[in-house]
């Protein structure tokens, strides 16, 4: 069994892939002060819980808060008995590099999200991640991530506007019945859903135009759903896009192994 882990910036998801399919997929927040020992308290329990509890011989981590990554390692060497592997070390190879100025670092999802992508699109594709950031990774014909774009993530723009003006409420991501809004909260909930309709809608055209070519839009992310209501933004929308690239980054590694 192989046991995935993608944690970010917000929360760490757990799922459990059996040689075929994912048995089971958690999700808990992030939190760097969380021990290897209370990340198996709970692990444990929900494997009993959901009749997964066979043996993990294999892990593989994803990891956009380098601060939680020790322990992590930590939960994987003490109770499962195998060093998992962690995307964005040296160790960890990669179907096709990335291909991007030298020195930069690529977060490890974008890097996970791009392989998925290309493994069930085939390359040139812009896959539009609806994280805490919200971001644009743009991928190769040969399937390597060559760049994109970073965004604030709309949870994130709706915490951050509450926070600066005192009159405006908290307030969940919908899409409104009208553009223009006749009360507080309809008109905040319309320039969110709207503003990013055209964010999205606007980048994808510049890297097009960029690219001289036209390229398969992919969508994931807790809210990818939600902004594909009715329009033809995207060509598909995956939710388990990162999950299945650390399944097939850690497949790849296997087999190098094996050569």
């Amino acid at each position: 069994m192989l046991l995935a882990i993608d944690c970010g910036n917000t929360n760490t998801v757990f799922s459990i892939w059996d040689g075929t399919r994912f048995l089971a997929t958690w999700r808990i927040a992030t939190d760097h002060k969380r021990t290897a020992d209370e990340y198996f308290v709970w692990l444990s329990s929900l494997m009993m819980l959901t009749k997964t509890e066979a043996t993990v011989t294999q892990a593989v981590i994803s990891s956009t808060v380098p601060r939680v990554v020790f322990n992590l390692r930590v939960l994987c060497n003490r109770y499962f008995d195998c060093r998992p592997l962690v995307v964005g070390r040296p160790e960890c190879r990669l179907p096709v590099p990335p291909r991007v100025d030298r020195g930069t670092t690529v977060g490890p999802d974008r890097l996970v999200n791009s392989v998925a992508g290309f493994d069930r699109h085939g390359g040139n594709l812009i896959i539009v991640d609806f994280g805490t950031a919200t971001t644009f990774d743009v991928v190769d014909t040969d399937g390597a991530y060559i760049g994109g774009v970073i965004a604030p993530g709309v949870n994130l723009s709706l915490e951050a506007l509450a926070m600066a003006a005192a009159a405006l409420p908290h307030i969940d991501v919908a899409r409104p019945a009208r553009a223009i809004g006749t009360n507080t909260v309809a008109c905040m909930q319309s320039g969110v859903y709207w503003g990013y309709i055209g964010l999205v809608e606007g980048i994808v055209r510049q890297i097009r135009l960029e690219r001289d070519s036209p390229m398969k839009v992919i969508a994931t992310g807790g809210l990818a759903s939600l902004f594909a209501q009715g329009f033809d933004l995207f060509d598909a929308v995956e939710d388990d896009l990162t999950m299945l690239g650390l399944v097939l980054i850690s497949r790849h590694n296997k087999e190098l192994e094996t050569q």
